[in-house]
């Protein structure tokens, strides 16, 4: 080993406390990248692999009720492959044991055979053979305690049968699992049952019709071709609008978590790879500063400028060698941790979990190029050095007298307070990069607590300014007015208000969105429109509520006219004012009058859902009640949805904000710690000088400490900034359809974010004060410097 690599390896250990307190920050660069990208791909591969093996169709629709010789015409569009013509409908559910109505979907299976798409796949028991066999998802299962053979009742067109359960499926459909108006899949209240096409048509009225149709298309066909040919087809039968894969409702909350894994991928580790290329920077430059004389003697010996600069390169190869090393381990780990809660989340039967090599690589590239850039330039200054300059102290800074001397002296600030104000006004670029770093640490912590302060402001706008409702009842089909009278008399109901909701696709110029515009009545209470200023807004007659999300997409605002292509209802397209525009963090609202519709429609007043709330000790009686209801195609219990949403989110907050602040702390324990230890090694004659001149400890640690301490708090303020401006890119890469985070900062946040940095950067300068004890005052004296 030559004389210079032996050198490496010993400043390597000399330093070991820097280079792990840099490799620390490396490493939540790297495990971030490993683990989102990994998780990314991971998702994405896994759902490709399982649409393929189960045949998951490209294009979905759904009608009224078709007859099912309009199968060949379907299978006639040009580019179509295959077909599956089906029945499906809501059923109320009455489970043994259970006092509470449970949702089941219906799916219909081929009479004989298995289905061409869609193809679910068969997890215990058995296919159902006869009309009084079903099966049932697995986690519908699961979470209910059903075995094959167990046996439930479902209230099926006015008549209540009891079905035996033959065994358990998973679907490509249903991998995120919602019920009608559900938030959060709730697998103990709704569940997907399987059906022989013969019972399931006789339940519906739907012998000889179907009322769900998908299939697939060939590579070279365009989707939308396709999707307007089929239109065309049903609209005599009441179709509701054919639409693509992606717009499928558990395929599209799979899109928006791979697409937030993705954005993750692109903010953070930037973050990160910054941080470590400035304390690399600060480490080696004053590495190269001290060791000027070591430097002189190795070219003295030979060592070329290549290779010492070469030398210094490495020993910033040997940081990030570390930090990938652990951000490999702990970006493995984490990815298998998140694999697993992805596992119960979403409803996958196998989960395709592999990081790709050429991903850890690209995590080790990047950490070798950011150590890299950080060390160049001191690399290079050594390099630079002739031997005979190398062997000489380096020349003092020229300082002069400034305005900021004569503001401290008029000031009257202690010798102490002035060294440290001096410092930071003389090194005013290295100031600003140690404070800049620091500032990234608070930015890390706002991070993670905007999400509890978006996701509390979520709740209260969604279940208890809009949605006050205990309880939604939903009517298969568009009931009379009059249906509410009628729900009132329902025991335990104590309050009820109805609405229409139809399907539709909103025009405005090239742009098209389609979705669901509720019909409400004037002045409701249980569910309202309610502006950002909390004020509840009501769609005049001729108008339309838009939400933000929505308007946007339509590019449309208060004024403005969108054609409404209705597909349900009485079809056909009106012109619509848009009359506002409203916040909405779930879902795409568009909202019309009620009465303005039914007009328009040439219909008597009509309702599709009722809302009510409840009296508590009589809950049990209204499930008891409406299990016996014919019109009811299911309930949504909003306490309940409420309770286990609130559940959810508080968990993986929890997971997240945990997981930042510790971020954050590594990022003020790196910063802070390296800054600690260049000021000590650059001021350790200043500090001894002072020492003897009489100063105490206390005092010589506060010059220490209170520079790091002052750049934290001067850090503080950018942080928020930085912080807000990351919160802004999270709420950007994290909307979609489904839905958003609103910008919503509470000033505890900031606070909590900067106690957090505070801390860790005084406990960093803590441990190299201790330093300050061991000084051996004649030693540090006698030194050049």
């Amino acid at each position: 080993m030559h004389t210079i690599d032996r050198k490496l390896l010993r400043d390597f250990r000399r330093l070991w406390a820097q280079v792990l307190a840099i490799a620390l920050v490396l490493a939540c660069g790297v495990a971030i990248l490993i683990t989102s990208f990994g998780m990314y791909f991971a998702l994405d591969e896994t759902r490709a692999a399982y649409f393929e093996r189960n045949r998951f169709a490209d294009v979905f629709a759904a009608t009224r009720r078709a007859p099912l010789s309009l199968f060949g015409e379907i299978a006639a569009i040009p580019g179509v492959q295959t077909v599956e013509a089906r029945v499906t409908g809501d059923v109320i559910l009455d489970i043994p044991g259970r006092a509470d109505a449970v949702v089941g979907r219906v799916l219909s299976l081929p009479d004989m055979d298995q289905p061409r798409l869609n193809l679910p796949l068969l997890r215990s028991g058995r296919w159902p053979e006869t009309a009084s066999e079903i099966a049932v998802n697995e986690p519908f299962a699961k979470t209910n305690g059903f075995v094959p053979g167990d046996v439930i009742a479902a209230n099926l067109h006015g008549r209540k049968r009891q079905l035996t359960i033959t065994g358990t499926l998973l679907s490509p459909e249903f991998i995120y699992t919602l019920g009608p108006g559900a938030l959060m899949p709730d697998n103990r209240t709704f569940g997907i049952l399987w059906m022989r096409r013969a019972g399931a048509a006789a339940a519906f009225d739907m012998v000889g019709a179907f009322n769900d149709v998908s299939l697939t298309v060939g590579a070279t066909a365009r989707i939308e071709e396709v999707t307007d040919a089929l239109d065309d087809l049903l609209d005599p039968f009441g179709g509701l609008g054919a639409y693509a894969r992606d717009r499928q409702q558990s395929n599209a909350f799979i899109d928006a978590e791979i697409q937030q894994l993705r954005s993750m991928a692109m903010i953070l580790p930037p973050v990160f790879f910054g941080i470590t290329a400035f304390l690399v920077a600060m480490v080696m430059g004053r590495i190269v500063t001290l060791e000027r004389s070591e430097i002189g003697l190795l070219k003295a010996l030979g060592y070329s400028d290549v290779e010492i600069c070469i030398h210094y390169l490495m020993l910033a190869g040997l940081i990030a060698l570390t930090g990938i090393l652990i951000g490999w381990a702990t970006g493995t780990w984490l990815a298998h941790g998140l694999a697993e809660l992805y596992a119960d989340f979403f409803d996958f039967p196998f989960l395709l979990f592999r990081v790709s090599p050429w991903i850890y690589g690209l995590a080790g590239f990047l950490a070798v190029a950011t150590t890299t850039l950080g060390a160049t330039r001191s690399a290079l200054m050594a390099a630079r050095l002739a031997p005979a300059i190398a062997m000489q102290p380096p020349v003092p800074p020229k300082f002069r007298r400034t305005w900021t001397d004569r503001a401290m002296a008029r000031a009257r600030l202690s010798q102490p307070t002035v060294m440290i104000l001096r410092s930071l006004t003389r090194w005013p670029l290295r100031s600003a990069l140690t404070s800049l770093g620091l500032s990234m640490a608070v930015a890390a912590v706002m991070t993670a607590s905007f999400m509890t302060d978006g996701l509390d402001y979520i709740i209260d706008s969604a279940f208890y300014q809009t949605n006050r409702q205990h309880a939604m009842l939903l009517f298969a089909q568009d009931v009379p007015l009059s249906a509410l009278q009628e729900v009132a008399r329902l025991p335990g109901v104590r309050q009820v208000e109805g609405q229409q909701s139809h399907s539709a696709i909103l025009r405005h110029l090239h742009h098209e969105k389609r979705i669901a515009i509720e019909a409400r009545m004037p002045g409701p209470d249980l569910s309202r429109v309610v502006s950002s200023d909390g004020m509840t807004l009501d769609a005049p007659p001729g108008g339309i509520l838009l939400s933000e999300r929505l308007a946007a997409q339509l590019d449309v605002g208060a004024g403005d006219v969108v054609s409404a292509e209705f597909s349900s209802g009485k079809r056909g397209t009106y012109e619509l004012t848009v009359t506002g525009v409203v916040p909405q963090y779930f879902g795409l609202g568009a909202y019309v009058d009620h009465a303005y519709l039914n007009r328009l429609f040439r219909q008597s007043p009509r309702i599709s859902t009722a809302n009510v709330t409840l009296d508590d000790a009589r809950i049990d009686d209204l499930h008891a009640a409406i299990k016996d209801i014919p019109k009811l195609a299911g309930t949504i219990m909003m306490t309940q949805t409420r309770r286990s949403f609130q559940n959810t989110i508080r968990k993986n907050v929890t997971i997240m904000t945990t997981v930042y602040v510790v971020i954050a702390v590594l990022i003020s324990v790196g910063v802070g710690y390296n800054s600690a230890r260049i000021q000590l090694s650059e001021r350790a004659r200043e500090l001894a000088s002072l020492r003897i001149l009489g100063f105490d400890r206390a005092q010589v640690s506060y010059i220490l400490v209170g520079e790091l301490m002052l750049l934290a708090m001067l850090a503080q303020p950018l942080g928020w900034v930085l912080g807000r401006l990351f919160i802004e890119l999270m709420v950007r890469g994290f909307s979609s359809d489904l839905y958003s985070l609103p910008l919503i900062i509470k000033p505890a946040t900031f606070s909590f974010a900067s106690l957090v940095v505070l801390t860790a950067t005084f406990v960093a300068a803590m441990v190299v004060r201790r330093r300050l004890d061991r000084l051996d005052l004649v030693a540090v004296m006698k030194t050049r410097e």
